[in-house]
């Protein structure tokens, strides 16, 4: 059975960005060669479930490719219909039916690329399999969390922890079932 997984970056405090979705704390960790796993990580997925809000943002910072490489499916969780663009579907359904169907398949990994709203409606159905989460050493002080309130608890299996000359501290969970 395929797991979903969470590769993600988050201030010592939990945020993912400060506010208006400003990303520029993670340059604190920048270094030319380095990326902490992603690689790696994303060799083991062939699919993509991502908010349609981190969706514009990345395919306007970086491009469309960023997600729909030609090797996966991508499926950006929105409320608003729009029809498919290669292989990115604009879902409007429900993520547990989703989720569901996605790991019933036979392949490769599922990869959730956020963004909180999306995080948190699968850890309130105990949807998440794996954590693979990278701490930026700064405390922001506000911005969007990571983890919101009002999801049930869930124990995690420690996997292992990585350190790295940048400061940047990777922690690796598997959700215990």
């Amino acid at each position: 059975m395929r797991k979903i997984s969470l590769f993600f970056a988050m201030s010592l405090d939990g945020y993912i960005a400060k506010p208006n979705n400003d990303l520029s704390f993670l340059k604190l960790v920048e270094k030319e060669g380095e990326d902490y796993g992603y690689a790696e990580f994303t060799s083991q997925i062939d699919t993509i479930i991502v908010g349609r809000k981190t969706y514009d943002y990345m395919v306007r910072e970086i491009g469309s490719s960023h997600y729909d490489n030609g090797q996966r499916d991508v499926y950006v969780i929105t409320r608003t219909e729009r029809p498919q663009v290669g292989r990115t579907i604009f879902y409007t359904g429900d993520l547990s039916e989703l989720s569901a169907y996605l790991k019933s398949g036979d392949s490769k990994n599922i990869y959730c690329d956020g963004g909180a709203e999306v995080i948190n409606e699968l850890l309130k159905h105990d949807l998440i399999d794996d954590f693979v989460i990278s701490v930026i050493p700064i405390l922001l002080g506000n911005g969007t969390r990571l983890f919101k309130d009002g999801r049930p608890e869930q124990a995690l299996e420690f996997i292992t922890a990585k350190t790295f000359d940048t400061g940047l501290t990777q922690l690796h969970y598997k959700c215990k079932k």
